[in-house]
């Protein structure tokens, strides 16, 4: 693999893609892009997409990391943020969620598709108490 400043040249085709359940939540679904492992981990890029008939059971919680860009591409969903109230996203709706920033996602239509891109690709979340 060659690099060009610790990255590799990666293409990812949505047809060439599987959706996988092991995620961060089991009422979503997550297909890679790719970006992870082209540059060590610096930055992740998946497409989430919701599972039909599961509900998210709205958890406060907030993530350890440095970026993390949501882009809405179907559907719609419903975040609430910490001091920043609730926000409904709907198709190119572009949310910049701060690090370490406390929210929950607590409703979702059932074609909900998105784009998360963060640095780094892998990172913690915390529950945080109720807001």
């Amino acid at each position: 693999m060659s690099l060009w400043k610790s990255q590799a040249f990666t293409v990812s085709h949505a047809d060439g893609g599987a959706f996988e359940s092991e995620g961060l939540r089991p009422f979503f679904e997550y297909r890679q892009l790719g970006i992870g492992e082209a540059t060590n981990s610096a930055y992740g890029a998946h497409v989430i997409r919701a599972v039909p008939g599961m509900e998210s059971p709205g958890t406060w919680h907030s993530h350890d990391l440095d970026f993390q860009l949501v882009y809405v591409t179907r559907g719609w969903v419903v975040f609430e943020y910490e001091g920043q109230g609730e926000h409904v996203l709907r198709v190119g709706s572009c949310v910049l969620q701060p690090p370490q920033i406390v929210h929950r996602e607590f409703r979702h239509s059932d074609d909900l598709e998105l784009i998360e891109i963060t640095a780094p690709a892998t990172f913690t979340t915390q529950e945080e108490d109720a807001r």
